[in-house]
């Protein structure tokens, strides 16, 4: 009789200890997809700054550095509530700023998100690097974070507390982020760099662009592989849970970003241009950010397709940047925002189980354009009022100087420049 008891005790326990054990395992995954988009920071950093030049190495490995500490802090005290808190209207969220008192989970994925929010405000400084003054790119880093990003991804994520946002009623897809993030990233970063002009010698007089290479590819192709690996917790990690879904997802991600290299490389080649390390591992980011989108809900076919036409995009998205006097350092615009618009209308094309649905696609053209129209013109406007007041790009001689001695009276080689020293009163007679 007591054995008895005792199993039907078990019995009736067994549910909640099953829900408990599912919640610890989803947990752990989240928490561990955390860490893996983390890292993607020590990717961006590398990448970045081995595409800039060694007397900005510095500069650019601290503004990454920075992004996810003053992005972090402001996206939890109002990014968090904007982007999920309760959405009554479909906008903006209106509750959960600053988490203090919540549930375990609400802690595990407010810490996930967090991370995402730090890659959106990472994108710009790529892109506006070598010229961009250190405070007044924080502050730029600062609205992304905390306004521009958080809005935006209610419209497609929010209403985690109640409501829904008005592009996720249409069904809008965008799992992990081509839009949510890597767009609104790149259409900030295409404001900061209109504002901002090309670098000093980047375009002659007739209008031809020059090349301005990098000081260090080894970096610039380690931070590919650390993005890379990055992006299969951003990937996978967005799926929230531990399920049997996550193989398609990471599968799809690392087929993306093979094709994208591959595509890349055609690309080049198809118009007899050398094969540029740089290029290819903007490729195989392209490739990533194209599948981001629709990696849980697409075929593996289909997401080798998608990251192989992301590589032609990229390459010939950098070509059209040139053209039209715009200076990228890093590319960030064609590989997060062109090849973000890309990926945002392959999940709607490639569907599974509902190939070219046209109101799909409609309804993913719509919302890539409501990223664009919403973040660009705020951040246009931003920048040029940061430039018209405390300034946004550093002065000719600093730029020319490098920001790493302007900026931070300190050099990332300081044996190539030895004429340099740094005491005190030098220090407070810079600029």
């Amino acid at each position: 009789m007591k054995t008895l008891v005792l199993l039907l005790v078990a019995v009736s326990f067994a549910p909640q200890a099953h829900a408990a054990s599912e919640e610890a395992a989803n947990t752990a995954w989240l928490v561990l997809a955390s860490v893996l988009v983390f890292f993607m920071q020590a990717g961006f950093a590398l990448l970045e700054s081995g595409m800039s030049r060694a007397k900005n190495a510095v500069n650019v490995m601290m503004k990454n550095y920075m992004d996810c500490c003053v992005g972090g802090i402001v996206f939890w005290l109002f990014g968090f509530g904007l982007m999920f808190g309760a959405n009554v209207t479909g906008w903006f969220g209106m509750s959960h700023f600053a988490l203090n008192d919540g549930e375990p989970w609400d802690y595990t994925f407010l810490l996930f998100q967090m991370m995402f929010a730090a890659t959106a405000a990472t994108i710009a400084s790529g892109a506006m690097a070598e010229r961009t003054r250190y405070g007044a790119y924080l502050i730029g880093a600062v609205l992304i974070s905390g306004v521009i990003y958080p809005i935006f991804g209610s419209w497609v994520w929010g209403g985690l507390y109640g409501g829904q946002g008005w592009l996720a009623k249409l069904g809008f897809i965008d799992f992990a982020g081509s839009t949510v993030v890597h767009s609104i990233g790149a259409w900030c970063a295409l404001a900061g760099i209109l504002v901002l002009g090309p670098r000093l010698g980047r375009f002659a007089p007739d209008g031809k662009a020059r090349l301005i290479p990098g000081h260090n590819l080894g970096l610039v192709a380690l931070g590919g592989f650390i993005l890379w690996v990055g992006w299969f917790g951003f990937n996978a990690g967005s799926n929230l849970e531990v399920s049997s879904s996550l193989g398609l997802i990471a599968l799809n991600t690392h087929l993306a970003a093979v094709a994208g290299a591959l595509g890349a490389l055609l690309a080049q080649r198809s118009t007899a241009s050398p094969v540029l390390l740089t290029t290819t591992v903007n490729g195989s980011i392209g490739g990533l950010v194209g599948i981001t989108a629709g990696c849980a809900s697409m075929a593996p076919g289909f997401a080798l397709l998608s990251g192989l036409v992301a590589g032609f995009v990229v390459v010939y998205g950098m070509r059209l940047l040139d053209r039209l006097q715009l200076d990228d350092v890093v590319g960030a615009i064609p590989v997060h925002g062109f090849a973000g618009i890309w990926g945002t209308l392959a999940a709607g094309l490639f569907y599974q189980g509902d190939l070219f649905n046209w109101e799909r696609v409609a309804v993913q053209a719509l919302g890539a354009a409501a990223a664009f129209l919403w973040a660009f013109p705020v951040a246009l406007v931003f920048y040029f009022l940061l430039a018209k007041t405390m300034g946004l790009r550093v002065s000719t001689q600093h730029e020319q100087r490098g920001l790493d001695f302007a900026e931070h009276a300190e050099v990332g080689y300081p044996e190539f420049n030895l004429t340099q020293t740094f005491d005190s009163e030098q220090w407070s007679r810079r600029g």
